[in-house]
């Protein structure tokens, strides 16, 4: 059985309709450990050493947040910045997250064609999300292809909110068909190759 950390990051919560959905679906959801950073750390004062404890304890990492501006809210970088540091995530000794597995749940405003190169923003999602790939393979990590919903000022959570506790408890069971996965630009609640228990 995996042992999977989630991070909620969404600097504003009470506004949030598909976020705090998620957030509140992955409470049913047994073995996973779960934590708001926004919550624990309201002043950016992380606490580096509480942080890796918790990465060295885990299989699974799961980032979950809005995209701002192509990108995580500002606590996120602020927190692998300072916790995914030299001699822990990469570098002379940097061997803690290797062979862990790095998922980002993602919801973006904007429709999936807008995410095209003839689309408004004129890339693909994944295009966005390089940085974080990069980061996982730089530490050693599986990056699976990105848990997604579209349009998220106008979805429906409900499908989306399921579909995410469905993935966890797959990765937590090893259900998660990773070939498969790993086939796919990204995840949707109906795309889940995932292994009936």
């Amino acid at each position: 059985m995996a042992r999977i950390i989630q991070y909620f990051a969404h600097p504003g919560v009470s506004a949030s309709r598909i976020n705090a959905a998620l957030w509140r679906t992955t409470e049913g959801v047994d073995g996973i450990t779960r934590v708001d950073l926004y919550a624990a750390y309201p002043r950016y004062d992380i606490d580096i050493d509480a942080e890796q404890q918790r990465l060295r304890d885990h299989d699974v990492i799961v980032l979950q947040f809005p995209l701002f501006w192509y990108s995580c809210p500002a606590l996120v970088k602020e927190w692998i910045d300072l916790v995914w540091e030299h001699g822990f995530a990469y570098g002379q000794g940097g061997t803690a997250l290797r062979g862990k597995t790095l998922l980002l749940a993602i919801s973006a405003g904007g429709p999936q064609d807008a995410y095209r190169p003839d689309g408004y923003q004129h890339h693909d999602l994944r295009s966005f999300l390089t940085p974080f790939e990069q980061t996982a393979r730089l530490s050693g990590m599986d990056f699976l292809p990105p848990y997604v919903l579209y349009g998220a000022l106008r979805a429906d959570p409900a499908a989306h909110a399921t579909g995410f506790a469905r993935l966890l408890a797959a990765l937590r069971d090893d259900r998660l068909d990773r070939d498969a996965a790993m086939g796919l630009p990204i995840l949707t609640h109906d795309t889940l190759p995932i292994a009936e228990a």
